[in-house]
């Protein structure tokens, strides 16, 4: 994808987007990051906004993206990532701490640990996060939505 020409004309058409769904939320920031175009939101509604478990916050993501694809006739494929309130970015830093204390917990007791289900994005952080931790492997089981991570020790 080739870079977005105005950062400011998205962050006007985020802005909007807003308005006319009639809620307060003030764009702190859009950064393009290659393909990825990054939207920070602050609102004093964040619960609205972000649903039960995130659901919310990805529809809007979703729409964002066909909205500014449509508006800035934009060609190739691109992301939107937003974040509300900073939802992501402590939801992130939770599972990790998660992924960690976990891991630890199957080296002490030797036994494997079975997480609560999850989504495919947070399972994804956990598999990342735990990846390169020797003696750990992870494996998703289930099916959705109550597909969940099982933390063991490497055979």
């Amino acid at each position: 994808m080739d870079s977005f020409n105005n950062l400011e004309k998205i962050k006007k058409e985020v802005s909007d987007f807003f308005e006319k769904m009639t809620f307060e939320a003030e764009v702190q920031s859009v950064e393009q990051k290659e393909e990825i175009l990054n939207i920070s939101l602050k609102t004093e509604e964040p619960q609205i906004l972000i649903g039960e478990r995130g659901e919310t916050l990805f529809a809007i993501q979703h729409l964002l993206k066909l909205i500014l694809k449509k508006k800035l006739g934009v060609e190739g494929i691109f992301y939107v990532d937003l974040d509300i309130n900073d939802y992501k970015k402590k939801k992130i830093a939770y599972l990790k701490e998660v992924a960690h204390s976990s891991a630890e917990e199957v080296v002490l007791t030797k036994k494997e640990k079975i997480l609560t289900p999850m989504s495919a994005y947070e399972r994804r952080i956990i598999h990342m996060e735990l990846a390169e931790t020797p003696g750990i492997e992870t494996e998703s089981i289930g099916e959705e939505p109550d597909r969940r991570i099982v933390v063991k020790l490497k055979e």
